[in-house]
């Protein structure tokens, strides 16, 4: 019977620590407020920068807009999906501005860039979602532990052929048998048919 309070105590203890930690609606607004005036104060910062700089300025803008609100959504309403969304804008944000200072190339050089970026970003996501599975709770240890290796080779997969693409982009500049044996390689590599 002590036990039984003693858990109860505890689980309401507990419960009123997790509410007076949790954020109002109030709160809630006033940081969204902050955040777009932030975003706001740093797009005016491009405004002084011209042609690509500028560009790149204000998907650094946006993305960091895009992070904070995420975070802040995770912060108001805490769960594994909002952690997830969270990453997710992170890498959304980190290949909008690698992508766009690709812009500054040309040719096979900014096309390799691109798909760079572009691998980043499938690395970056397929990251969000194993760990959005490892923290999804299951009935039992063998399902968790299948739902995440599943979401592992999944991630796995895509990462590999976005690599794949990449390496491939990299053999453009070479010509006739040397080219084949890159795209060769790059196919052994990641394991692409």
């Amino acid at each position: 019977m002590t036990f039984q309070r003693t858990l109860i105590a505890a689980c309401a203890a507990g419960l009123m620590a997790t509410t007076a930690f949790a954020m109002t609606p109030a709160e809630h607004k006033a940081a969204k407020d902050s955040i777009s005036a932030d975003y706001k104060m740093n797009k005016q910062k491009c405004d002084a920068l011209k042609a690509n700089a500028k560009d790149i300025c204000m998907k650094e803008a946006k993305g960091t807009e895009d992070v904070a609100k995420a975070e802040l959504e995770a912060q108001y309403k805490p769960s594994a999906k909002a952690s997830q969304k969270v990453a997710e804008a992170r890498a959304d944000a980190a290949y909008a501005v690698a992508k766009e200072k690709c812009d500054d190339l040309t040719g096979n050089a900014k096309d390799v860039c691109v798909k760079d970026a572009k691998a980043e970003h499938v690395k970056a996501k397929e990251n969000a979602k194993v760990a959005a599975a490892q923290a999804k709770p299951a009935d039992t240890a063998a399902e968790k532990a299948a739902n995440v290796a599943e979401a592992r080779k999944d991630a796995t997969a895509e990462k590999n052929e976005a690599n794949y693409k990449t390496a491939k982009e990299r053999c453009e500049t070479m010509t006739g048998d040397l080219k084949s044996k890159c795209v060769d390689d790059a196919k052994r590599m990641y394991g692409q048919s």
